[in-house]
């Protein structure tokens, strides 16, 4: 398929898949039309780059449903001034959906073979507010802390310690976070030192691998 064949795949995506379901902010849907899904989907499955399910990417990895990864996005509600961390940056697909709205994004992510994948992509669309990191996400990145934002693209258990340590006042955090098979996304915000935890859609994430995260 040519570039420009994808285009009416990608505004009925928006239509359909985000609009239709409540994703009403301009800025975020101009942030999916600025970071065409295509361009982050491999091989064969680049044909099915606008359908509304994950897509596999290598790995043993997916890049999530369009719907999620805007829900996500929507219920962070990054500012463009913010600092945001990205744990699992994947196919990199959901960091550019943030570079699109977020001052500074920093993601991690433990598979060195993606992590440079998604930079490749990333500098073709001409990115240049994010900074990557090979290694364990569940440790956050505590160097670059306090975040505005951290968003998880991976189920975790339990809110990792190193996360809500290194969340800014008044920040926000979005994770799934239940078991293996099933999680709950969860909005986490920190207000006076304060944590207030709000659970909404369910969903299944693969598990976010690490110290703070699952086993191996």
């Amino acid at each position: 398929m040519s570039e420009n064949s994808y285009l009416p795949l990608l505004e009925e995506m928006i239509s359909d898949q985000l609009v239709d379901r409540g994703i009403t902010r301009e800025r975020i849907l101009e942030a999916f039309r600025s970071n065409p899904r295509h361009l982050f989907v491999p091989g064969r499955s680049r044909q099915e780059a606008y359908a509304d399910r994950p897509l596999p990417i290598g790995s043993g990895q997916t890049i999530s449903q369009p719907y999620i990864v805007a829900l996500m996005t929507d219920t962070l509600d990054p500012a463009p001034d913010d600092s945001v961390l990205e744990i699992g940056t994947g196919s990199g697909f959901q960091t550019a959906i943030l570079a699109a709205l977020a001052g500074r994004v920093f993601t991690v992510e433990r598979k060195g073979g993606l992590l440079e994948e998604a930079k490749k992509i990333h500098k073709k669309l001409g990115l240049n507010n994010v900074r990557y990191r090979e290694g364990d996400g569940t440790k956050g990145w505590k160097e670059f802390s306090p975040f505005d934002g951290i968003l998880g693209t991976g189920s975790v258990p339990e809110v990792p310690e190193p996360f809500i340590e290194q969340l800014a006042e008044g920040g926000r955090m979005v994770l799934p976070v239940g078991d293996r098979r099933q999680q709950r996304l969860t909005l986490l915000e920190k207000t006076d030192g304060d944590i207030t935890r709000r659970e909404s859609s369910y969903c299944s994430f693969l598990p976010l691998i690490g110290k703070n995260g699952w086993d191996e």
